[in-house]
C-alpha cells in the first residue's frame, strides 16, 4: 500500500517575467490567502521576496489548482 501526502488544495504562483519556467509557488487558499505561519522560515523569506519583486522580476501571482504542478 503507498502512502498519499495530503493535498494541498492550491498554490499561490509567482512566474518569471524574464525566465520561462522559473518563479515561486506557496501553498494558499482558493482565495489566494498565504498562511505565513505554516512557512518554513526560507519558505517565509522567499514569499516577502516574491511579493517585493512583482513587477519588476516576478508577474502577479495567480492561483492554480496544486493538481496541476
Amino acid at each position: 500500500m503507498t502512502q498519499q501526502l495530503p493535498s494541498i488544495g492550491f498554490l499561490l504562483c509567482f512566474r518569471s517575467l524574464f525566465q520561462s519556467g522559473r518563479g515561486f509557488a506557496f501553498p494558499c487558499d482558493p482565495a489566494g490567502h498565504v498562511d505565513l505561519d505554516d512557512l518554513s522560515e526560507s519558505s517565509r523569506i522567499n514569499y516577502l521576496y516574491a511579493r517585493a519583486m512583482v513587477g519588476r522580476e516576478l508577474a502577479a501571482p495567480a492561483v492554480e489548482a496544486a493538481d496541476l504542478h
